[in-house]
């Protein structure tokens, strides 16, 4: 994808949707210092240095201040807006002895329980949740409103062909 200027940020489709942070190779680079502190949290001693004294420890990682911020803070969605991993930042989540249920929960503002309900009933509505400008949204309703191809060219059933010969059962 050619930009015109190297330094502004590419813009996807996918950024349009609301609570989502895809993590792509550009949210891979600007969060590798988040990345690289929670997969330093899989040894001991580095958890047991981080729990004792946490900003101390963040500054041997390129992190920015907002990155540190949120890691300190313990603000999930906002270090994935900074480039986590999910599956990184789970093991902060573990540090902390929590279990990545209870992390989700937290991270959509509700309750374990109701969080675990909404899932097992399907996952989130996707209707208020498919576009931040609308834009998707509206294209969603066109495409719902047009009939699909599928639909359109129903199979037909395919004529009876009269048959020449027959086989003899013996």
């Amino acid at each position: 994808m050619a930009r015109t200027n190297p330094a502004a940020p590419v813009v996807h489709d996918y950024d349009d949707i609301p609570g989502t942070f895809v993590f792509d190779a550009e949210k891979s680079r600007q969060g590798y210092g988040i990345n690289m502190f929670c997969m330093s949290l899989m040894k001991e001693p580095n958890r047991k240095a981080f729990k004792a004294d946490e900003a101390a420890y963040l500054k041997q990682f390129p992190l920015s201040a907002a990155q540190t911020e949120a890691i300190l803070e313990r603000d999930y969605n906002r270090m994935l807006e900074l480039g986590g991993n999910i599956y990184f930042t789970a093991k902060l989540g573990a540090t902390d002895g929590h279990s990545f249920r209870h992390l989700a929960a937290l991270m959509t503002g509700s309750t374990q329980d109701d969080y675990a309900a909404m899932m097992l009933a399907g996952g989130r509505s996707v209707e208020g949740n498919r576009s931040k400008s609308g834009k998707l949204d509206k294209s969603a309703k066109a495409a719902r409103a047009r009939p699909s191809k599928a639909k359109s060219n129903k199979l037909k059933p395919k004529a009876k062909r009269a048959s020449t010969s027959r086989s003899k059962r013996g």
